[in-house]
């Protein structure tokens, strides 16, 4: 398989670690470039399901190496975890699964500030965010203050460790948080690392190596292109660079190495957290598709929003990330409903707009214009070919293609891994 990297072309949870559970068995390599254990992907194969916050999913492919790139934000004490709960499922990562030393540390102080700026915030209004301490950590980062994973290997990390606690137990007195356990957290986080240290190491020259090899490399987004931190519905968005350049910046491999985008979209909407979300369905239907897509985080449990397909935040997508092809997920969630509608366009204030405004107020007041179809109310989920679908839900996903220019290479009819239709062999081949 080309180098790839899969991204969320919507707002998250649109599916991609099946998606990438499924592309993994055409790749050598798969490579985390984003995020923390903010977000979480589930896969299920047979009767067992796996729920990864940190770790790759293609560590569920025997023989496949898995990476941590420099890009994320890792919590040392919730990877270990995560790494002994799929030893305990019979899967050993030894010798297949690194975490760059340039990766950065999320501490315990990291999710209180994040808690507490979420309980007092300064424009009056949450974000909504898991409180994982993930936006901090960035915070660090970008302000140069942060933690690396190699630094906790240097001979001076308690000290390095105990500075970092000082300063960050002044920010959280501000914001009326409670008193840290200097020593509780050196003791936590240095049992993790002792536990993480065989896993460290310089990930950029693995990576290189692979690809001289002529090894193919898969690159896992999470969250999504309207959570994107330049690109989302800011401020409503996530810390890091959702979309596709991400994978450049938070992996080391240079964009002339990556072949192609796959683009992951539901054949509906839905978001969790605050922030415009202009299909929202506030009705019957809106339960509906949440009873039926099973639409509950996979990180927090939160209840997701849920609304129309809307073409305009596809576009975009399609323009920002260079998508190629699609992704389709959830087809079988609409195998009940009568009436299905699309947003192919907005309307603010009279204005009829084509694309997505980067002034959330703006957003805000944006209203769908709709196109509707019918539904084809019969059952999707035992369809293994184009051709056994029914000819509504085919005319119902041309004009998705349509409406956003890009044609689809797969589709999800269920969770299980054998609930896919490949339509573009060619390009995952």
């Amino acid at each position: 398989m080309p180098n790839t990297v899969l991204i969320g072309a919507q707002w998250g949870d649109e599916g991609k670690g099946k998606i990438i559970d499924v592309l993994t068995e055409r790749a050598d390599w798969v490579v985390r470039y984003q995020g923390g254990n903010n977000a979480g992907h589930t896969v299920e194969i047979g009767a067992d399901k796996y729920v990864l916050h940190l770790v790759p999913s293609g560590i569920l492919h025997a023989g496949k190496t898995c990476v941590i790139g420099n890009g994320l934000v890792v919590d040392p004490v919730a990877l270990v975890k995560e790494i002994q709960g799929v030893v305990e499922r019979g899967i050993d990562p030894a010798g297949r699964f690194f975490i760059s030393d340039r990766a950065h540390v999320v501490l315990p102080y990291h999710k209180l500030i994040d808690e507490y700026r979420e309980k007092k915030p300064a424009a009056g209004s949450t974000i909504g965010t898991t409180k994982r301490g993930i936006g901090p950590t960035y915070g660090d980062k970008a302000a140069r203050t942060g933690l690396r994973m190699g630094d906790l290997l240097d001979p001076d990390r308690e000290s390095l460790l105990r500075d970092r606690i000082a300063a960050n137990q002044r920010i959280l007195t501000a914001l009326g948080g409670p008193q840290l356990s200097p020593d509780t957290i050196v003791a936590e986080t240095f049992e993790a690392v002792r536990y993480l240290t065989p896993f460290i190491q310089d990930t950029i020259p693995l990576l290189h190596a692979a690809l001289t090899q002529g090894q193919s490399i898969l690159f896992e987004g999470a969250q999504g292109t309207m959570l994107d931190i330049d690109y989302g519905t800011y401020p409503f968005v996530t810390s890091s660079n959702a979309t596709a350049g991400g994978a450049c910046t938070g992996a080391g491999v240079p964009p002339h190495r990556i072949d192609q985008v796959l683009g992951v979209v539901k054949a509906y909407s839905t978001r969790v957290g605050e922030g415009p979300f202009p299909t929202e369905l506030h009705d019957a239907m809106g339960e509906q598709l949440r009873r039926a897509g099973h639409e509950f985080g996979a990180t927090t449990g939160r209840p997701r929003r849920c609304g129309w397909f809307d073409a305009v935040v596809a576009r975009y997508s399609v323009m920002v990330n260079g998508i190629d092809r699609w992704a389709i997920t959830k087809l079988d969630v609409l195998d009940d409903v009568e009436v299905i509608q699309v947003c192919v366009a907005y309307d603010m204030d009279g204005r009829r707009l084509e694309t997505v405004p980067a002034n959330v107020r703006e957003l805000e007041r944006c209203r769908p214009v709709y196109e509707t179809w019918p539904g084809w109310q019969c059952s999707t989920k035992e369809a293994r070919s184009w051709e056994e679908l029914p000819e509504k839900a085919r005319a119902y996903l041309r004009r998705l293609e349509e409406l956003t220019g890009v044609t689809t290479a797969l589709l999800s009819v269920g969770p299980r891994r054998d609930s896919t239709i490949i339509l573009d062999p060619a390009f995952m081949a």
